[in-house]
């Protein structure tokens, strides 16, 4: 299908505290899961987007070279003045153009959705969200947890090496 990507994921980026744990579950938690226990391919922003690419048209392809979107669902996303370009992007590729399948990871209790831009509202409304509960589980690093076999039942059926 000329992807290389089996997902893009959308994440907060601004330096916060409570950003610290969103990063490393981002650029830890999901690569050691999804990547080396499960064979998928992500595309991270600031780990496959290089220093001295146009962020811009860097973003716009590697979208286009991802068979879905994963979007990690914090207050800190929610409540950002500036909405990221590669959000506004992604909900533009899933909700316009129909031709991406997103999963929306609800890393905290986001409670209403109402402070949500109403594109992601809609794709609640439409197929609800995954609920990061580290708490609930025993081993929130085991891709057998409850929370990455959701994860992983909507991720692409694709030909993936073991």
């Amino acid at each position: 299908d000329g992807k290389i990507y089996d997902a893009y994921v959308i994440y907060p980026k601004n330096h916060t505290s409570e950003a610290n744990f969103v990063e490393y579950f981002v650029y830890q938690i999901m690569p050691d899961i999804l990547e080396n226990k499960c064979g998928y391919k992500l595309c991270i922003y600031g780990r496959d987007i290089y220093p001295g690419e146009d962020a811009a048209s860097a973003i716009e392809k590697r979208m286009q070279k991802s068979r879905m979107l994963i979007i990690l669902l914090t207050h800190q996303l929610i409540n950002s003045k500036e909405d990221a370009y590669d959000q506004h992007i992604a909900l533009y590729n899933a909700l316009i153009q129909n031709d991406m399948k997103v999963i929306l990871l609800e890393m905290e209790t986001i409670g209403t959705y109402g402070k949500l831009q109403e594109s992601l509202r809609f794709i609640i409304k439409q197929q609800g969200t995954i609920k990061w509960k580290e708490e609930h589980s025993v081993h929130p690093q085991s891709p057998n947890s409850k929370f990455w076999k959701q994860v992983r039942y909507h991720m692409p059926r694709t030909c993936r090496p073991s």
